[in-house]
């Protein structure tokens, strides 16, 4: 999608950023060619960054950011342990599903779909659990959770627990803080905010879930034992076990670069400018936003279609007479809600008026 001459304004991946796409173009280097290492272990750097943490297993994995949900699940919950699973979306739902394939003892906490994660209701759902996830930036709804606030909830209350978070779509596009928050594990995607085409799922863990990892996970390629001794060395010294996608880790390496000397706060200021800006725009277009008012995405709003309009027929007429495309909904808001994004190279105010006349002249 990413190579089409199309402003891509929806849920799924955005324009990347110029040096992302330009990386990609690059000559290859081979995944053990010291050049290529380099690059792995800045890229790792400049992710720590981003994720606020000074976390040696900070990585990029070789999968989108499903791989890096699976990879949570897989080496971090033993057969049995108990997981709490604050559900309010789509995300919230696949958690509890992979959580479940793993052996959890899987409680979730069901929330209405556009309201954030209670924290007062989750840590009321079990007392004990070994493991409490959230998503950060729900991707169905546009709408954000206090991830901050639930996971000091839960080491206050229990220093045994972890806390994993799911940050695919708030990555780089508004704050996160690993180490501030508490957060034990946590993994991303880099086809959101950080202007990257899909392919990679950004992921760190704390020293504390570490030592409660599992030893032998169900799954080789996602077992970071294994995977730790190729990217860092962790097991003594740097040993094969993938090859790794080595353009996508070049992209990915440019990108960060250009947040590097963008300025990450300026970043989440630009995404944080240009949602607002479209959230003022479709309330002038006379529509009303579907997430809860003080917990909006700037980077991903969902907005309801208005009585009377064919929700397919106006996404349908963006793609094809502007090239721009914005998502339909999610399950029961499958024809009633539009999810439009501004992330990354998107996030401009240029974009917003683009979508907005679009939209308005769509609507007609």
């Amino acid at each position: 999608m990413a190579l089409v001459d199309r402003t891509l304004l929806g849920p799924g991946p955005s324009n990347p950023y110029p040096e992302a796409t330009a990386a990609l173009a690059a000559p290859l280097l081979g995944h053990l060619d010291p050049e290529f290492l380099r690059v792995l272990d800045e890229t790792c750097t400049r992710l720590r960054v981003v994720w606020g943490t000074a976390n040696a297993r900070t990585l990029p994995l070789s999968g989108t950011g499903s791989i890096g949900m699976e990879a949570a699940f897989a080496n971090f919950v033993h057969p049995g342990d108990v997981v709490v699973v604050g559900v309010n979306g789509m995300f919230g739902e696949r958690m509890v599903e992979v959580a479940g394939r793993y052996g959890a003892d899987v409680v979730r906490v069901d929330h209405d779909w556009g309201t954030p994660v209670d924290t007062e209701r989750v840590l009321a759902a079990h007392p004990e659990p070994s493991l409490v996830a959230a998503v950060h930036a729900e991707t169905s709804t546009g709408v954000r959770s206090d991830i901050r606030e639930l996971s000091l909830a839960v080491h206050k209350r229990d220093e045994r627990g972890l806390v994993l978070a799911d940050c695919v779509t708030s990555l780089a596009g508004i704050e996160v803080a690993v180490d501030g928050w508490g957060v034990d594990i946590a993994y991303s995607g880099t086809q959101k905010c950080l202007g990257v085409a899909p392919g990679l799922a950004p992921f760190t863990v704390s020293p504390r879930a570490w030592d409660r990892r599992v030893q032998r996970p169900p799954t080789w390629y996602l077992d970071l034992n294994l995977i730790g001794a190729y990217v860092d060395g962790s097991g003594g010294g740097r040993t094969y076990h993938h090859t790794a996608p080595v353009a996508m880790i070049a992209s990915l390496h440019a990108a960060l670069g250009r947040v590097m000397e963008e300025g990450l706060e300026q970043v989440w200021e630009r995404h944080r400018a240009a949602g607002a800006q479209l959230h003022d725009g479709l309330r002038e277009l006379g529509l009303e936003l579907f997430a809860a008012e003080g917990h909006r995405l700037p980077e991903l709003t969902t907005v309801r279609v208005p009585e009377g309009v064919d929700s397919a027929k106006v996404r349908q007429v963006l793609l094809t007479e502007y090239g721009i495309e914005i998502g339909a909904g999610v399950g029961a808001f499958a024809s009633s809600v539009w999810r439009i994004g501004l992330m990354g190279h998107n996030a401009r105010p240029d974009r917003v008026e683009l979508v907005l006349a679009a939209l308005r002249r769509a609507m007609a």
